[in-house]
C-alpha cells in the first residue's frame, strides 16, 4: 500500500467535473482586451471588467469605479496622476452635514481611496461637541444601498432624464396651482431655489397658484403655534440645557428624538457629573420608558393623553408660589406619587429661577401654552430659552397639509413636487393620502428609491445621496453649515443607465434654469452669508474656509421685533382644552419615534435593525411595549429567556387592525401602550424583506406601521390613540430577538450607583476598595491577592479607557461607530434569538428591583433572589457600555492552547486571528462576556445575504481597509481600535513628538455626544483618562476577580435627596425610593429573566 496522501481543497476537485477542469485551467476565463485598453483613444468609453483592469494596470481605483456595473477607465485614479490629497493607506477627513428633516449634524466623514467608510461628529462644532446618534452615524451605509433608484421614472417605467424634464416643463406651462410638499427646510440656498422655481411659474396674464407645504412626519405644530399664539410669531426657541440646573420634561424625548435632540444630549451632560458635589437635577413626566426618561433622577409615570393635566399641575403650583392665578385641572391617574414629584419639581424649579427649564413633547397647543407661562413664571426666557434665537429644525402646519390633502382630492392640484418625505407611508390614514395623490395630474418625487411615495408618483426623479451633494444649512440662527460632496456620484450617466440627479437641479431645470447647484449656492452665500459675518473679507476666503471647517458663524439679520414673553391672560382657557382633551376611554397607546429607527427612512439599514433598542433590547423590530403587571393580567408572556417567543397579538388602532409582538417594559405606564413608528415599511429594499411580518398587501416586513393610527381631527397631529383593542393572535407566538435577557443587577456592585446626598460623604461610603478573604481569614484588598505574575505596566503606553455612568445616556452611538470602524458582521434575528450577535461593544441595561438583600425579612434566600431578578413596574434604570476590559490579568489569556490572545506591551489584550482555531475556551472563561465567535462565514453564507451588507459588491465598500475581516470558526471582540492607535503612534513618531491627549480616540469615544467615554494613555499623567481613572468615583467592573482592567467606571450618581448606599457595600437598597405597586412579589415565575438558559447565556448575560 502506498504511503502517499492526496487531499483536496474542494468537493468540486474532487469530482473533477467538467466546469471545474473548465475554470482551472483558465483563471480570468473573459480575454483580456489589452488591444482595445492599450490602442482605444477614449478611455471613458472603454469596457473593460474591473477584475481585468486592475490585473494588467495594477493601481487602486475610486469607489465610483468599484460602484459602477463597468469600470469606465476615466474614473480611476493612476497613482502616477493621483490627486494631491489622495495617499493610498491613508485615510482623508471631510467636514460635512447630515440632515434628512428629522436630525441635524454637524459631521467629519472619513474616506478611503475615495470611499466614504466612516462618520464622526465635527468636533469644532459647539453645538454638538463632536456627538452625533446612531441614525447619523449609520447613514453611511445608505450610500451603497442598492435599493436606490439608477434611472429616472415616468409613469413607472424607467426613461431619460430629457423626457422627465420635458414631461414635467408641459405640465407646469399649463398648470394652475402648484405645490412643494418637504420637510422642514432649513437649507437657505435650497429655500432659494424654491423661490426662483416659484417665480417662474406662469406669466403676470395667467398667474400660478403655487403654495409650498411643510410637512414633518414627527410633528412640532402644536408648540409652533402655541408659541405663535404666546409671542406672535410661530417659531422654536433654543433651549440651553447646559445653562439648567433643574430640567422637567412632560413627554419629550430630547435625549434621542426630540427636536434637536444631538445638540441637547451634549448640552446636558455638561452637568450631570457630581463636579464639586453639585449636578443638575431631571424631573422626567412620561407614558413610555423614553431614553430620556432613564436617565432622570426622577421619573413619573403618566398615561399620555394626561400629559396635560400634570403639565396644569406644575402650572398651578408655580402659580401660587408666584403670586399667580391657578388654572382649573383635573385629577388624573396616579400610582406613582406623580403629584408629590410635581410638588417636588416646583419647589426646585422655584429655587433655580433663571437656571431652570421645562420642555415638551406634547404636539398639542393648550398644553404647549400652559408650558410657555410655566417657563415665564420661573425665569427661564432669556436665560435658558431664547425665543429670538428660533431653531428652525421643525417648520410643519399640520393644517396646511390637511388642506393640501383636501385640495388634491378635489382634483385641482395639477403639479405636486414632494421633497424628502414619504407622506404615502407616513400620513394619517383618515387623511387617504394615497387616494388624493392619485388625483393630481402630475407628481414628482425626489426619493433616492423606489419608496411608497416614490413607486406611485407620475415621475421619480432620484435624488443623490448626501454624500454626493452640496448643501447648506442654518439648524439655528446665526451659523450656517456646509454639506459637500465627499464621492461622485455612484450612479452617475453611463451607457446603461441615466444616473441620479440631485434634487436642486432637477426643480431648476424644470423652469429652464441651467445651473450647478454648486454655482448656486455660492451666489446664493455671496448675498445672503457674506454681508452678515466680519472674519472675512473676500468670498472665496469666506467659502473655503466654511468648507473646511463645516461652518461659519455669522450675525443673524436682527428681528423686527423682539419676542417677550407675558403671561398670557386666558390661561384658563388653555386648561380648560388640555382637560377636554385628556378624556379617554380603554386602553390608550402612544405612538412615538423609536430611538434607533426614527421616521423609519433608513428602515433598509441592517445596522440600525440589528441595534438592540435602548430599553428593551429588542432587536429586528417593532412591539406593543406593555407594563408586566397588564401583562400578566392579560395572560401574556413576559419571560423572553434565549429562544422564548413573545406573545403575539391583534392590535387595533385608529380603525386599523395590525400583527405585533407585546413586550413587557417596566416603566410603561400600566393601563397604556406604546408603539414605535418607522417600521412596517414595504417599498424600502431587501433589508425589510427579512422581517417575520406581514404588511397589509401581503409583503414581508420588518415591524408594523402605525403611522396611519395618528390622529389627525385636530388641526395638529396627536401621537396616541385611545380605544385601542389588544386581543390574542391566532398563531399565540412570535420570535423575538433580545441582545439582553438578564433584567437587574441583583444587589450586585456592576453599575455602582449612588446618591447625590451619599456621595458628598466621601469615597469610603459610596464606592470603598473591594476585599476577598485570603485562605487564613484575613480580609485583603483584592490587588495584593494574585493569580497571575504581575505586567510591566509602568512604562511605554498603557491604553485605556473611562466611562461615566453620570453622563452615559445609553444612545448607542458608540456601537454603530464600532460597527463601521470595525467591520462588525450583521447575523439577523434569529442569531441573535442565539445569543450570537457580533457587537464588540454592549450597552447593558438594568432596571431596579423592589426586593433587596437589605429588604429580605422573611424572604427565604431562593425566594429573594428569584424576586430579585424582577424589575419594578416603575424602576429607575442604568445604562453601561461594556466592551473588552483589556485586562492585565486576563483570564483568556491564560486558556488560549494556541497564543491566539496574548497580552501586548502596551496593556491590549490582542487577538492574532490567523492563529484562533476557535476553542471558545477564551470566552468561556471570559467574566465579562465580552468575546464574540463567528459560528458562520457572515461575508459569504447565502443565508446572511439579505441582513450582511458585506455580501454586496457595492455595500462591500463600506468595510474599513484597516482592519481585517474575521473568518468563520474565529473569535474576535473589542481591540481598542488598534488600527487608531497605530496611526496615531505613526502621526506621532514622523514628526518627532509624543503623542498628544485626545490625538487616538476609539471609535467609540470619538462619537459620544454626552463625552462619558474618555480614551487615552493611562502612563501619561496629563491625559483626561488618567485623571478620571484616578476620580474617588472609578472603580473597575467585578473588581473582586482581579483582572485588572484598563477600563474604568465612574460610579453613577442620581441627584435625590435620599441616602443611597451602592449594592454589595453596608445594607443599603441599591434602588430606594417610590417605585409604584409592589406586585412583583406574587408572580416571581413569570417575571423577567427566569429561565435557566441565562445562566448559561453566553455572550450577554453580563458578569454573572
Amino acid at each position: 500500500m502506498s504511503n502517499s496522501r492526496q487531499y483536496w481543497q474542494s468537493v468540486e476537485q474532487l469530482e473533477n467535473n467538467e466546469e471545474f477542469v473548465a475554470k482551472h485551467q483558465n483563471e480570468f476565463s473573459e480575454e483580456l482586451p489589452l488591444d482595445q485598453f492599450l490602442e482605444k483613444q477614449e478611455l471613458s468609453t472603454t469596457s473593460t471588467s474591473r477584475r481585468d483592469f486592475l490585473k494588467f494596470v495594477g493601481f487602486s481605483v475610486t469607489a465610483a469605479t468599484l460602484a459602477a456595473c463597468e469600470a469606465p477607465v476615466m474614473k480611476s485614479i493612476p497613482y502616477v496622476v493621483k490627486p494631491e490629497e489622495v495617499t493610498p493607506g491613508v485615510a482623508n477627513y471631510y467636514a460635512s452635514s447630515y440632515y434628512d428633516g428629522f436630525d441635524f449634524a454637524p459631521i467629519l466623514i472619513k474616506t478611503r481611496e475615495g470611499r466614504p467608510i466612516h462618520i464622526e461628529g465635527n468636533k469644532m462644532c459647539k453645538m454638538t461637541n463632536g456627538g452625533v446618534n446612531t441614525r447619523v452615524n449609520s447613514s453611511l451605509l445608505s450610500l451603497y444601498d442598492t435599493a436606490r433608484v439608477r434611472n429616472p421614472r415616468l409613469n413607472g417605467e424607467d426613461t431619460k432624464w430629457s423626457k422627465v424634464d420635458k414631461a414635467v416643463k408641459a405640465s407646469l406651462k399649463s398648470a394652475k396651482k402648484v405645490r412643494i410638499l418637504s420637510n422642514s427646510i432649513i437649507s437657505p440656498s435650497t429655500q432659494a431655489a424654491f423661490d426662483v422655481f416659484a417665480s417662474k411659474l406662469g406669466s403676470e396674464e395667467a398667474p400660478v397658484d403655487f403654495k409650498h407645504v411643510t410637512y414633518d412626519e414627527s410633528s412640532s405644530a402644536g408648540m409652533l403655534m402655541a408659541n405663535k399664539n404666546y409671542f406672535g410669531k410661530a417659531v422654536l426657541p433654543h433651549y440651553s440645557f447646559d445653562k439648567a440646573n433643574v430640567i422637567v420634561g412632560f413627554g419629550a424625548d430630547f435625549l434621542s428624538t426630540w427636536l434637536n435632540s444631538t445638540q441637547y444630549a451634549a448640552a446636558y451632560g455638561v452637568h450631570r457629573s457630581p463636579e464639586n458635589g453639585k449636578m443638575s437635577r431631571h424631573y422626567q413626566f412620561e407614558g413610555n420608558f423614553s431614553l430620556t426618561g432613564t436617565n432622570a433622577d426622577i421619573r413619573g409615570a403618566v398615561k399620555p393623553n394626561e400629559i396635560g393635566l400634570a403639565v396644569i399641575a406644575l402650572y398651578n403650583e408655580v402659580a401660587k408660589a408666584t403670586g399667580n392665578a391657578a388654572v382649573k385641572g383635573a385629577k388624573f391617574e396616579d400610582d406613582n406619587d406623580v403629584a408629590g414629584k410635581i410638588k417636588s419639581a416646583a419647589k426646585d424649579l422655584l429655587s433655580n429661577k433663571g437656571q431652570s427649564l421645562v420642555v415638551c413633547g406634547s404636539n398639542d397647543i393648550a398644553t404647549q401654552e400652559l408650558v410657555n407661562g410655566i417657563n415665564q413664571m420661573v425665569g427661564s426666557y432669556g436665560k435658558t430659552i431664547d425665543i429670538n434665537k428660533p431653531l428652525n429644525i421643525r417648520k410643519s402646519n399640520d393644517q396646511e397639509f390637511m388642506d393640501l390633502v383636501a385640495e388634491m382630492k378635489s382634483g385641482s392640484v395639477d403639479t405636486l413636487l414632494i421633497y424628502g418625505v414619504n407622506p404615502v407611508y407616513s400620513a394619517p390614514a383618515s387623511l387617504g393620502f394615497a387616494s388624493a395623490l392619485g388625483k393630481v395630474k402630475m407628481s414628482v418625487s425626489f426619493s433616492d428609491k423606489a419608496d411608497e411615495t416614490g413607486s406611485v408618483t407620475t415621475v421619480l426623479a432620484p435624488d443623490n445621496h448626501y454624500f454626493e451633494n452640496w448643501n447648506d444649512y442654518v439648524p439655528v440662527e446665526g451659523a450656517a453649515f456646509i454639506a459637500q460632496p465627499v464621492i461622485r456620484p455612484l450612479f452617475g450617466k453611463t451607457k446603461t443607465q441615466q444616473g441620479t440627479r440631485q434634487a436642486q437641479e432637477s426643480i431648476l431645470r424644470f423652469v429652464k434654469v441651467r445651473m450647478s447647484f454648486y454655482d448656486f449656492m455660492r451666489e446664493n452665500w455671496k448675498t445672503s452669508i457674506l454681508p452678515l459675518q466680519t472674519k472675512y473679507n473676500s468670498f472665496d476666503e469666506l467659502w473655503n474656509n466654511t468648507v473646511h471647517d463645516g461652518f461659519i458663524h455669522y450675525t443673524p439679520a436682527p428681528i423686527p421685533q423682539t419676542l417677550e414673553a407675558i403671561i398670557p391672560t386666558d390661561a384658563n382657557t388653555s386648561a380648560s382644552n388640555v382637560v377636554k382633551a385628556s378624556k379617554a376611554s380603554g386602553m390608550v397607546a402612544e405612538l412615538y419615534t423609536e430611538t434607533n429607527m426614527g421616521l423609519g427612512n433608513q428602515a433598509n439599514n441592517p445596522w440600525l435593525q440589528e441595534l438592540p433598542n435602548a430599553i428593551t433590547k429588542v432587536t429586528w423590530d417593532n412591539y406593543v411595549a406593555m407594563n408586566p403587571a397588564d401583562c400578566r393580567e392579560q395572560g401574556y408572556n413576559t419571560n423572553y429567556g434565549q429562544q422564548l417567543p413573545a406573545s403575539l397579538v391583534n392590535v387595533t388602532i385608529g380603525g386599523t387592525t395590525v400583527k405585533m409582538p407585546v413586550i413587557a417594559t417596566p416603566g410603561q405606564k400600566i393601563g397604556s401602550v406604546s408603539i414605535a413608528l418607522g417600521y412596517g415599511r414595504t417599498k424600502a429594499g431587501k433589508v425589510v424583506e427579512q422581517g417575520d411580518l406581514l404588511a397589509a398587501d401581503g409583503s414581508k416586513t420588518i415591524g408594523a406601521n402605525v403611522f396611519p393610527a395618528v390622529n389627525a381631527k385636530g388641526s395638529t397631529f396627536n401621537y396616541y390613540v385611545d380605544n385601542v383593542s389588544i386581543a390574542l393572535a391566532e398563531e399565540k407566538e412570535y420570535p423575538i430577538g433580545l441582545a439582553q435577557t438578564h433584567f437587574t443587577e441583583m444587589d450586585r456592585k456592576i453599575v455602582n450607583e449612588t446618591s447625590l446626598a451619599t456621595y458628598v460623604k466621601g469615597k469610603d461610603v459610596y464606592n470603598p476598595d473591594p476585599t476577598v478573604v485570603d485562605s487564613y481569614g484575613v480580609s485583603q484588598t483584592v490587588d495584593k491577592l494574585d493569580l497571575w505574575a504581575a505586567q510591566d505596566i509602568a512604562s511605554g503606553h498603557r491604553w485605556g479607557m473611562t466611562v461615566d455612568l453620570s453622563k452615559c445616556i445609553g444612545c448607542n452611538a458608540c456601537v454603530t461607530s464600532c460597527h463601521s470602524e470595525n467591520n462588525v458582521p450583521v447575523v439577523g434575528k434569529d442569531e441573535v434569538r442565539r445569543n450570537r450577535i457580533m457587537s464588540w461593544l454592549r450597552i447593558d441595561r438594568y432596571f431596579s428591583s423592589d426586593m433587596s438583600k437589605a429588604k429580605q425579612g422573611d424572604t427565604g434566600k431562593i425566594d429573594m433572589y428569584r424576586q430579585m431578578e424582577v424589575p419594578s413596574n416603575y424602576p429607575e434604570a442604568v445604562h453601561q457600555p461594556v466592551m473588552c476590559q483589556q485586562c492585565n490579568h486576563a483570564p483568556c489569556e491564560t486558556v488560549c492552547p494556541v497564543a491566539a490572545t496574548t497580552h501586548s506591551d502596551e496593556g491590549l489584550n490582542q487577538m492574532t486571528y490567523n492563529r484562533c482555531i476557535g476553542t471558545r475556551y477564551c470566552a468561556n472563561n471570559c467574566p465579562y462576556k465580552v468575546r464574540r465567535f463567528n459560528w458562520f462565514n457572515y461575508m459569504g453564507d447565502s443565508k446572511f445575504t439579505g441582513v450582511n451588507p458585506s455580501q454586496n459588491d457595492l455595500a462591500r465598500m463600506v468595510l474599513n481597509p484597516d482592519v481585517v475581516v474575521r473568518a468563520r470558526g474565529v473569535m474576535e471582540k473589542c481591540s481598542f481600535c488598534v488600527q487608531r492607535i497605530q496611526a496615531g503612534k505613526l502621526d506621532a513618531k514622523k514628526e518627532g513628538r509624543p503623542v498628544m491627549d485626545g490625538e487616538v480616540m476609539s471609535a467609540c469615544a470619538s462619537v459620544c455626544p454626552t463625552n462619558a467615554i474618555q480614551f487615552g494613555d493611562l502612563n501619561d499623567s496629563h491625559t483626561n483618562v488618567t485623571r478620571e481613572s484616578q476620580d474617588e468615583r472609578a472603580y473597575n467592573l467585578l473588581e473582586e476577580v482581579g483582572t485588572q482592567p484598563n477600563v474604568f467606571y465612574l460610579t453613577k450618581v442620581r441627584n435625590i435627596d435620599e441616602e443611597r448606599i451602592p449594592a454589595g457595600i453596608g445594607h443599603g437598597s441599591a434602588h430606594g425610593g417610590d417605585h409604584g405597586h409592589d406586585a412583583h412579589g406574587e408572580h416571581e415565575e413569570d417575571g423577567h429573566g427566569h429561565s435557566q438558559e441565562e445562566a448559561h447565556n453566553e455572550e450577554h448575560s453580563a458578569a454573572h
